[in-house]
């Protein structure tokens, strides 16, 4: 696998990729009424960014809109895991199974290795989970292990599953309660940095590819040959004409075509503080008392917070832009927590949460009951459908797989529109930062700034350099400066505070910590942006 030139302390970023507010206006005055593009995309999210990556990277033109901002919906709100397919083999689908272990290996071992890194988990063998079990999740373990192999992943990338005494499996978690504890099994799947960092990247690299991304856009009505657009900066109007036209809106895919019935099941994390449950090398599988394959994961971060997580549940009527959090989702967590920790984790110890709703589609009869079927016995497997006017509509699916989604979806645009465009080239295409381990290994940044930007972070770093200013952390106890605020306006499409604090950083995950940060956020934009 080939990273370019692989620079070990680039200068500056790859040509053609920085989003700013400038470039925004340039690109929308050109498309709203100018010639048709290629191929329109409706939704930045993760599938919709990498349908214009794949689109532009075949060559062709390409215009990508959000009505707010990149990752807004349901990408910011996953479990930041790119996993290998392990739960879709205990419900017999074995081709999500395979499918999901081979992205994941995309994305480790080729087009995003600096967001996407291997992390342990432990599956600690408490009283409450019998020996049957345990022997059921030790050979679920082994075959998430044979996945890995069929996918080609290398054994460096992902270490093999294994068997830990009472003593290591403590050592791994000390917050677990020690009374009756057997032992525990540690397994590996991938994590991302960040969801809406990949997000990011994503749109960064289609734009470096010639895709004009294009955020705060709306689409008011969908064709086969466009839609009439708003945008919501200005409040003007106008026509984007393209010659084949991508759904890729998630959730809200239904509100733009008809016949698309979306069932949506809400997943619910909490945010705690890492002090509250101490250090914690590994992650956790806490099994859900009383069920034989579900578990509530909690997920240490590298900024200091820990996310404990998730349901799923079936939501009914409108779609909301942010969903919110039930207090039966909040109690059903700190429950499953209170089951395996010898640490308390009280309703007043939950700093924050956030719900994500992921958009499955609703197959049942127009006419049957849907009511009957939870939402995670529906299939994740993800499915391209075109309207009668010809809009690709690509729904379901998971974040793990957005790039196989991406490539199906425009592959069948092409194939409906009759498109001059080769195959996907997106499975070896690295994104903006990647580089090989080795290179990443001896960049000369902070081991956080090379997880977030790659090659970049030493530019990020610099910029610090610079300004003092720069170098202080936008709140206390948080590692993200006012340079990562800076960079985010310059190169990463940032408009407004929400964009900086809860998409390009995650400070917004926790409100008190948000409400700190504003301050910090509406300077380094008012200096930016003011001054162009």
């Amino acid at each position: 696998m080939s990273f370019g030139n692989d620079p070990a302390v680039p200068a500056h970023t790859a040509p053609g990729t920085s989003l700013t507010a400038a470039r925004r206006a340039r690109e929308l005055a050109r498309t709203v009424g100018g010639p048709a593009v290629d191929v329109l995309v409706v939704g930045l999210g993760a599938t919709g960014a990498g349908a214009a990556l794949d689109a532009a990277a075949r060559g062709l033109s390409v215009a990508a809109i959000d009505a707010h901002d990149l990752a807004f919906g349901t990408s910011r709100w996953s479990s930041k895991l790119i996993h290998g397919g392990l739960r879709y083999l205990a419900s017999a689908q074995f081709d999500v199974a395979h499918e999901s272990a081979v992205e994941r290996g995309v994305l480790m071992e080729r087009t995003a290795p600096h967001l996407v890194g291997a992390q342990p988990f432990v599956l600690p063998l408490t009283p409450l989970v019998s020996r049957g079990q345990a022997s059921l999740a030790w050979a679920g373990f082994r075959a998430g292990d044979g996945l890995r192999s069929a996918a080609r992943t290398a054994r460096a990338t992902l270490p093999a599953p294994r068997r830990l005494s009472a003593v290591e499996t403590r050592h791994l978690a000390p917050a677990l309660r020690g009374t009756g504890l057997r032992g525990g099994l540690l397994s590996w799947d991938g994590r991302l940095t960040d969801d809406a960092r990949l997000v990011t990247a994503l749109a960064r690299t289609a734009a470096g590819r010639g895709a004009r991304v294009l955020t705060r856009v709306r689409a008011l009505e969908l064709t086969g040959s466009g839609t009439r657009v708003r945008d919501e900066l200005t409040g003007e109007e106008g026509e984007i004409r393209a010659r084949a036209v991508i759904n890729a809106s998630g959730v809200w895919a239904g509100g733009l075509v008809d016949g698309i019935r979306i069932r949506p099941s809400r997943g619910t994390h909490l945010v705690l503080r890492s002090g509250l449950l101490g250090p914690l090398p590994a992650g956790l599988h806490i099994p859900v008392p009383g069920e034989t394959n579900r578990f509530v994961l909690v997920l240490p971060q590298d900024d200091g917070r820990v996310y404990v997580g998730l349901t799923d549940e079936p939501v009914e009527g409108g779609v909301p832009d942010v969903p919110e959090v039930p207090e039966s989702d909040v109690g059903f967590l700190l429950d499953v927590l209170a089951s395996a920790l010898d640490v308390p984790v009280r309703r007043e110890d939950v700093a924050g949460a956030f719900a994500g709703l992921r958009p499955l589609l609703d197959t049942t009869p127009a006419n049957g009951s849907a009511s009957a079927l939870r939402t995670a016995d529906i299939s994740r497997r993800h499915a391209v459908l075109t309207s009668p006017d010809g809009v690709v509509t690509v729904v379901g699916g998971k974040l793990t797989t957005y790039r196989r989604m991406a490539e199906d979806a425009v592959d069948t645009a092409v194939a409906a529109h009759r498109l001059g465009a080769g195959p996907s080239p997106t499975a070896s295409l690295p994104l903006v930062g990647a580089a090989s381990p080795r290179t990443l290994a001896a960049l000369r940044a902070p081991h956080r700034l090379i997880r977030c930007y790659g090659t970049e972070a030493p530019a990020v770093l610099a910029l610090g350099a610079q300004d003092p200013r720069l170098r202080e952390p936008v709140l206390e106890g948080h590692p993200v400066t006012r340079a990562e605020l800076l960079w985010a306006v310059r190169q990463e499409g940032a408009l407004d505070e929400s964009d900086l604090l809860d998409r390009r950083t995650r400070i917004g995950l926790i409100p008190s910590d948000r409400t700190t940060a504003l301050k910090a956020a509406h300077e380094v934009l008012g200096e930016t942006l003011g001054s162009r």
